[in-house]
């Protein structure tokens, strides 16, 4: 048995739903399909949640949209035997009124009851894709999936999940239609597994059933060198290790949701990442072991923007015992998730990235933390620099290759771009770098370049004559031409 997973542009129209239903018959195995909400409907749903508690009614304008945009891809995909999905849907349509009417009264939010109406996306789509695919079953992922009660992003209990995973599908035959992001908790209240969830609950099935493979459907071809749309020349990347995709997801890669890696990286199951709008495409597949990391050592940039750099310094930090450990308690208290670290060996100073919208909270923690060293004067500066991206290159072979660093950072710099801050990791599969939002650009294309594209230089050969013909010589990868290097 496999698993399947559509994300929300591959549901996003009658269209793709038809799309989605020749690439699940096409399978010639049993499958649990995975869907998420139609595309955009989780932020519809969002924003009238938002309007409802502010004690108004306007949530009624975000509300007839998703039930539009259903109702006509209800009538799109379905003849008058689809009255039934149709009652479904409705059904979940109007519980979804009824709570945001609710909110509206007692002018209140919490983040169970977002859990409850962020939900309903994936049921709606999951019932709908359920009634398209012959003989397919709608499964409710919230009665196998068990989570503590951390609403908006719940810590699953395997052990439990598991269990009943198994259970429901030990022996099941054919094809099960299930919502993605939701599942419950013992008290069997819905709770969420955090945005991107859907393809972490995809994960859950593969591990709990030992699948064949997961199928992860998307907008995409799968993961690229670079972002092709800053990177024209970008191309898919045939295939990764679990730990070079780890990274490039991390990194800012939005081809899958991060978490969904450790429970099928624990069973061995691959990762097949498809473009539900390109089917015949190779995608990128993920596993143990990557093939062509000699070949490559580098797979792939990645880059993430919205970052600030702070900086704490002191002469009194120097040989000063748990300095870092009360630096990172007292933002872990607040919440606020370091992205990156670079420290100096003389430990003279510490360098942290975070989001920027962390800022304030992450100074305040600070300087609270160490009030009494910087009136003292131990620690005498702490500089906060925004405007801010974080590039990484990644590959599993960068340690095994030499030059690399050299090779990055003579290509940064002989183009002018100035690197505030490094860090690399001692099992050398990543190398980040922090410049200003000005210079990403640039960064992207010189490195992409450097590492991708000087293995073959185009070279066009103009020969004036009676004829003025032109010759004109190409890559071998592009053309069956000689390559000239």
């Amino acid at each position: 048995m496999k698993v399947i997973k559509f994300g929300g542009t591959s549901v996003g129209s009658a269209e793709n739903i038809k799309r989605v239903k020749e690439i699940v018959l096409q399978q010639n195995e049993n499958a649990i399909v995975v869907v998420s909400a139609l595309g955009g409907v989780t932020d519809k749903i969002l924003n009238a949640a938002r309007m409802a508690s502010i004690g108004t009614g306007y949530f009624h304008s975000e509300l007839t949209e998703v039930k539009n945009r259903h109702y006509r891809i209800i009538e799109e995909l379905f003849d008058d035997k689809g009255n039934d999905v149709f009652d479904r849907v409705d059904k979940l349509l109007k519980e979804m009124e009824k709570i945001l009417t609710g909110v509206t009264l007692v002018g209140e939010l919490t983040p169970k009851t977002i859990d409850r109406i962020v939900g309903l996306g994936e049921r709606m789509s999951s019932h709908i894709i359920a009634r398209y695919i012959p003989n397919a079953v709608w499964k409710n992922s919230a009665d196998y999936i068990r989570t503590d009660s951390n609403f908006g992003k719940a810590n699953v209990n395997f052990k439990v999940t598991n269990r009943l995973i198994k259970s429901e599908f030990e022996d099941f035959k054919g094809i099960a239609v299930t919502p993605g992001f939701i599942a419950g908790n013992d008290s069997g209240e819905y709770t969420t597994l955090g945005r991107g969830g859907s393809d972490y609950t995809a994960a859950i099935y593969a591990s709990a059933i030992k699948a064949s493979s997961l199928d992860i459907w998307t907008d995409v071809d799968g993961f690229m060198t670079a972002d092709p749309r800053v990177i024209s020349k970008a191309y898919t990347i045939k295939s990764l290790s679990y730990a070079e995709a780890m990274e490039l997801s991390h990194f800012g890669a939005k081809v899958i949701y991060p978490p969904t890696i450790l429970p099928v990286y624990q069973k061995g199951i691959p990762i097949q990442i498809k473009n539900t709008l390109n089917p015949e495409g190779k995608g990128t597949l993920i596993s143990q072991k990557d093939g062509n990391g000699k070949e490559r050592p580098i797979k792939g940039i990645s880059s993430i923007s919205g970052i600030a750099l702070i900086t704490v310094q002191g002469l009194g930090m120097v040989g000063v015992t748990g300095i870092s450990m009360r630096l990172f308690t007292a933002l872990a208290k607040e919440d606020i998730n370091v992205i990156l670290i670079s420290q100096a060996s003389s430990e003279n100073s510490i360098s942290i990235a975070i989001e920027e919208q962390s800022i304030e909270k992450a100074e305040f923690a600070i300087r609270s933390e160490f009030e009494k060293e910087i009136n003292i004067d131990q620690i005498n500066k702490i500089e906060i620099e925004t405007k801010l991206s974080i590039v990484a290159i990644v590959g599993d072979n960068m340690k095994n290759t030499t030059g690399i660093a050299g090779k990055l950072f003579s290509t940064l710099g002989k183009s002018g771009i100035n690197v505030i801050a490094i860090a690399q990791g001692a099992s050398e599969l990543n190398i980040s770098w922090v410049v200003k939002n000005s210079d990403l650009r640039k960064s992207l294309n010189v490195v992409h370049e450097s590492f991708f594209l000087s293995e073959n230089v185009e070279l066009n050969v103009f020969l004036g004559c009676r004829n003025r013909w032109r010759a004109s010589f190409k890559p071998a990868s592009t053309t069956t031409g000689k390559t000239f290097k």
